[in-house]
């Protein structure tokens, strides 16, 4: 169910600035859609009309998904957009708004921890391509550094996990008040 938190006046200064700073994190993940399409378009026409493909798209391409997934994760977890099917949970509404109020805290910290754990698992090649200056496409043709790509990933764990333990927060000060809906 999906959540107003980047711009409802009522949040606290800590939660907009949580929700600013994410949604930021989505866009470059957005604009950088933009520049992936943009790429391929720009090697499918020197391809088609020059016979001369731009070196590194596919590398660049394949490279990139991974990082805007993560940079788009945090704010989908922060505002309640994951996909996810709910026609148990509206079923479930209609007994007990409480047992729903208690799903979504556990499905929250259960997100929190997955994602901590990512984060956690993502470091140490993280620090292994920073020391060893790893690199990906053809030496002496096209290379890119790996840092930045396995950098993103770490960040957009984490921010992730932050994301689903203020969700939690939320969800589970809800169990305490009853009579509010999840909104």
């Amino acid at each position: 169910m999906q959540r107003a938190t980047s711009s409802a006046p009522g949040q606290p200064a800590l939660l907009r600035g949580l929700a600013l700073a994410l949604n930021a994190m989505a866009a470059v993940g957005a604009l950088w859609i933009f520049a992936i399409m943009m790429l391929i378009v720009a090697d499918v026409i020197s391809r088609n009309l020059l016979a001369t493909p731009i070196i590194g798209v596919a590398e660049i391409s394949a490279r990139s998904v991974g990082a805007i997934v993560f940079l788009l994760l945090p704010p989908a977890a922060l505002n309640g957009t994951l996909i996810r099917s709910d026609f148990l949970l509206r079923g479930i509404e209609r007994l007990s708004p409480r047992a729903v109020h208690l799903l979504d805290t556990l499905f929250a910290l259960a997100g929190a921890g997955i994602f901590a754990l990512v984060a956690i698992a993502a470091w140490p090649d993280t620090r292994d391509a920073w020391v060893s200056s790893d690199f990906f496409g053809v030496r002496g043709v096209w290379t890119l550094p790996t840092v930045p790509f396995h950098l993103l990933v770490v960040i957009g764990a984490a921010a992730t996990s932050l994301a689903f333990t203020v969700v939690a927060a939320q969800c589970a000060m809800k169990l305490r008040t009853p009579g509010r809906r999840l909104s």
